[in-house]
């Protein structure tokens, strides 16, 4: 799919994972701890069992817990795996422990370091931040080199670490307003969302409200993300849930806990948990009405004012 043209892009977000997800894809993951994670699009990914699959991101919290979970993940490269407040993922944890999954540590901002360079079209890119700490002690048996350290050709004396570029074949985010030709909203923490968009193949959004294109036009400084670099166009109201999305929900404590201790107990437990709330809802919006529907959304909705 081209990423120069104005075509409408709205799709479902079935036929958005159909066209450009594909077994043994590199997915770019949004998102940031409970905050505009791409979980209606994750739960789209399960359902139609998308495997082989690499994952890589800043934060890879609940929507990537969720596809490991699933089984469909054979790799992570990440600069944390987890859920803030609410504690680990276990399912990801459990993952690595278990040696079902390889886990490619860097920190976050390498990670920005390493999609910054996909976009820009460069094979590696210098950091600092992981000089002297162990996580360049380990690295991933399929991961072809992780690093390499030279000497500044400017300054002998001085140790410069590179890392590789990042490209996933497929970025998934979830945002606030987009219009029908993708031009983005992000508000809030933007975190490494910029860059991994524009280092990205393709890239799936999922947006709580479509907007007319007018909008951008008259509000120029508010195109997060420019239409070119978007490949789809999913809307989604609560698309995020459970976690939050800046100035439109706040996160489902009570929901989270309960998915934690789904995930932290496994099996059967974690099994009984996708099968209720994944493979046993149609769309996303039964997944909403099965967590309480309009009245809990709206008190959501409420607590999110609350804080602004």
């Amino acid at each position: 799919m081209s990423k120069v043209s104005k075509r409408v892009k709205v799709m479902s977000a079935q036929e958005a994972v159909e066209n450009l997800v594909f077994h043994g894809a590199i997915i770019g993951m949004g998102g940031q701890n409970v905050t505009r994670c791409a979980v209606a699009l994750a739960h789209e990914i399960i359902k139609q069992g998308k495997r082989d699959l690499t994952l890589t991101g800043c934060n890879l919290s609940i929507h990537m817990d969720l596809m490991v979970g699933a089984g469909l993940v054979k790799k992570c490269e990440f600069g944390l795996g987890g859920l803030g407040r609410f504690g680990a993922t276990f399912q990801f944890r459990r993952a690595i422990e278990e040696r079902r999954m390889e886990a490619e540590d860097y920190d976050h901002l390498t990670m920005v370091c390493r999609f910054l360079a996909g976009e820009m079209g460069i094979p590696f890119i210098p950091v600092r931040g992981l000089m002297g700490s162990d996580i360049l002690k380990y690295q991933a048996p399929s991961t072809k080199k992780k690093f390499e350290i030279i000497n500044n050709p400017w300054n002998q004396g001085e140790k410069v670490l590179l890392v590789p570029a990042m490209e996933p074949d497929v970025t998934i985010v979830h945002v606030q307003k987009a219009d029908e030709i993708g031009n983005v909203l992000i508000q809030g923490i933007a975190c490494h969302e910029p860059e991994l968009i524009r280092a990205s193949k393709t890239t799936i959004v999922s947006c709580e409200e479509i907007v007319p294109t007018r909008f951008f036009r008259t509000n120029s400084d508010s195109t997060t993300v420019p239409y070119h670099y978007i490949d789809a166009v999913v809307e989604q109201r609560f698309g995020a849930y459970p976690a939050a999305t800046t100035g439109y929900y706040s996160f489902d404590a009570d929901h989270i806990n309960y998915y934690q201790q789904r995930s932290r107990a496994g099996g059967e437990e974690y099994k009984k948990y996708l099968n209720e709330y994944v493979y046993g809802c149609e769309t996303f919006d039964d997944v909403l009405e099965k967590c309480g529907g309009v009245k809990r959304l709206n008190h959501l909705h409420r607590e999110m004012l609350r804080l602004m």
